[in-house]
């Protein structure tokens, strides 16, 4: 009788008598194994179960018999095991799905960059289309000129040192600028020398780059100042050059542009020659205060003037002290440095190559058409130098560092000529062409390049 009190029929319990009669002798412990899954077996075949009747390892699960209707015949009911379930597809058959697959393992597979190409000829750029700009050429480098490489890295090595006082006074290793007005395109970048980097000294010379005004009547000035090696102030005096004559030009640039423009060489030479005067007595009035001589505050002072309307193409130099003005015409460098004088005074703009600005000669100046008292003169003479500059020119206005070795390498200046024969370059190309680093010169570099179109 069952737990709800039915009597089951006498066939449902013939499977459990064949299994465990009472009568049936016992044979005592066998040589086969024991375990839970070898008694599963065993109890499979007295069934009549076979290997079939397992999927995946695991006993498949015998349904219970229904019962039978009445009139039905007697017997046990075939046992009818469902078709097992096919693996899922990840899971190979005869492996649990926590097993480790057998053989070896795949790899597995992500994206890479194609190989390169193997090397061969240089491909030839395609022309330009109509009204398409050709691909400027390749720049090469170039490490150094002359036959021996510099004695100083190329990199910088060491910072300047400072403290709590002397933070206003720090200057970045590089200065970088550019424009284009007019009919010209300029350049212009100042360097620590070689030299400076190696012993974290920092840069002596100063670059400014200033516009004043709008339209065509604008005027961009470009001074480049540096001292020398023994003055201890000299980066402090140079920049307070840089910074007064600024001032000072800007304060008087509407008249300074109409005299250009007119071509009144007269008052250029006497204006600008009061205008940098007076910036020389500032220097050593600052000197003065902080104790020191005349010559241990000051600094050489170069500026270029130029005009921003497309119909002026006159170029004023003027300043004091060492550095270089140099025109590169027809694939030639040209020295247009003013000839200075035995005996002082100012210096002339005569030159061998003589392109004078000669208008408006006749023109009766006073001795100060600009604003202020005469201070007295620099130690050094005034240098002033007008020219008309003609399509394809370059002018390159540079302190001492490099106005040495482009007259002392002449390998500097062949390969500047080749390298600015097609154009102005961008900044960082103009960067690494006035870095050309040559034996013997490890001073700063100041400089700035006018391209004429």
């Amino acid at each position: 009788m069952s737990q709800q009190g039915e009597k089951p029929a006498a066939h449902e319990d013939d499977w459990w008598r064949r299994l465990y009669d009472g009568t049936v002798r016992d044979d005592g412990p066998g040589s086969a194994a024991d375990s839970l899954d070898d008694r599963f077996d065993s109890a499979t075949d007295v069934v009549g179960g076979t290997e079939a009747d397992r999927v995946d390892g695991q006993a498949a699960v015998v349904p219970l018999p229904e019962p039978r209707p009445p009139g039905a015949p007697t017997g046990p009911p075939p046992l009818t095991v469902p078709e097992p379930p096919p693996p899922p597809r990840t899971v190979p058959a005869g492996r649990a799905p926590w097993e480790t697959p057998a053989g070896p393992s795949r790899p597995r597979t992500f994206a890479v960059r194609p190989p390169p190409p193997p090397p061969g000829p240089p491909a030839v750029p395609a022309p330009p289309q109509l009204g398409e700009a050709p691909e400027p050429p390749v720049r090469p480098e170039v490490g150094h000129v002359g036959d021996r490489p510099p004695t100083y890295d190329a990199e910088p090595a060491a910072l300047p040192g400072s403290g709590p006082d002397d933070l206003e006074g720090l200057v970045p290793d590089t200065v970088l600028d550019g424009a284009r007005y007019g009919a010209y395109t300029l350049r212009a970048a100042s360097v620590r020398g070689d030299s400076a980097r190696f012993r974290g000294e920092p840069r002596r010379e100063a670059l400014l780059t200033a516009r004043f005004g709008d339209g065509d009547s604008a005027l961009v000035l470009v001074a480049v100042a540096g001292g020398s090696r023994e003055a201890g102030q000299s980066r402090h005096a140079a920049a307070d050059a840089c910074r007064w004559i600024g001032g000072a030009v800007a304060r008087s640039h509407a008249r300074l542009s109409e005299d250009i423009r007119a071509g009144r060489r007269g008052d250029l030479k006497s204006g600008l020659h009061r205008l940098t005067d007076r910036t020389y007595g500032r220097l050593r009035a600052r000197g003065a205060e902080l104790g020191l001589a005349p010559s241990a505050y000051t600094a050489g002072l170069r500026c270029l003037l130029l005009s921003a309307d497309p119909a002026c193409r006159t170029r004023l130099f003027f300043g004091i002290g060492p550095g270089g003005l140099f025109r590169l015409r027809d694939g030639a460098w040209q020295d247009l440095d003013p000839v200075l004088p035995a005996t002082g005074g100012a210096a002339s703009e005569e030159s061998p190559g003589g392109d004078r600005l000669t208008m408006d000669l006749q023109i009766t100046t006073p001795l100060s058409p600009y604003a202020g008292s005469p201070p007295p003169p620099p130690a050094e003479p005034f240098r002033f130098r007008a020219s008309v500059a003609r399509p394809g020119d370059t002018l390159l206005l540079c302190g001492n560092g490099l106005a040495g070795p482009m007259r002392g390498e002449p390998a500097l200046a062949r390969e500047l000529a080749r390298r600015w024969a097609g154009g102005p370059p961008g900044l960082p190309a103009y960067l690494a062409d006035t870095q050309l680093r040559t034996k013997g010169y490890a001073d700063d570099r100041t400089s700035a390049a006018v391209w004429e179109a």
